[in-house]
């Protein structure tokens, strides 16, 4: 297993970034890779990705949702091994550490070498800038779920 943790700082109100998280299918709106997000239950997503050419389907469970604090996942059935964690730091009442955690499983012999050149890392942390700009130029969330898992 590989392991990735990156850290951005946005100016919004920890509420606005932990709401914003919890809509899954705006995430292709600010993460490169991912063509579709599909909320099918309240802790279950099915993902559709495109990285390097290589077309991916793959569901996730929530496996932990605190409001203002903290979504965990994993991946269930099919070949895509993946765990992560993102939780929301308030620095002040307008600005917020979001924080992404992932272990995840290169399947193959060109994702364990782009894994070892550093691709994940840069990847997560360009969808991390992705999502302060996305947030930040809205100024508010497309929407909310603010139930606990």
């Amino acid at each position: 297993m590989s392991q990735v943790k990156e850290t951005i700082e946005v100016d919004v109100p920890v509420t606005t970034a932990y709401n914003q998280w919890t809509q899954f299918e705006s995430f292709p709106q600010f993460m490169d890779g991912v063509e579709r997000i599909e909320q099918r239950t309240q802790t279950l997503t099915h993902w559709v990705t495109k990285v390097a050419g290589v077309q991916r389907e793959f569901d996730a469970e929530i496996t932990e949702q605190v409001p203002d604090q903290k979504v965990a996942w994993v991946t269930v059935g099919g070949k895509t091994e993946q765990s992560g964690l993102v939780t929301f730091r308030p620095i002040d009442p307008a600005h917020t550490e979001v924080t992404l955690m992932m272990d995840f499983d290169p399947d193959g012999m060109a994702e364990s070498i782009g894994d070892k050149l550093g691709f994940v890392d840069r990847q997560v942390k360009g969808d991390l800038k992705r999502f302060k700009h996305f947030i930040e130029d809205r100024g508010t969330e497309t929407g909310a779920w603010r139930g606990s898992v």
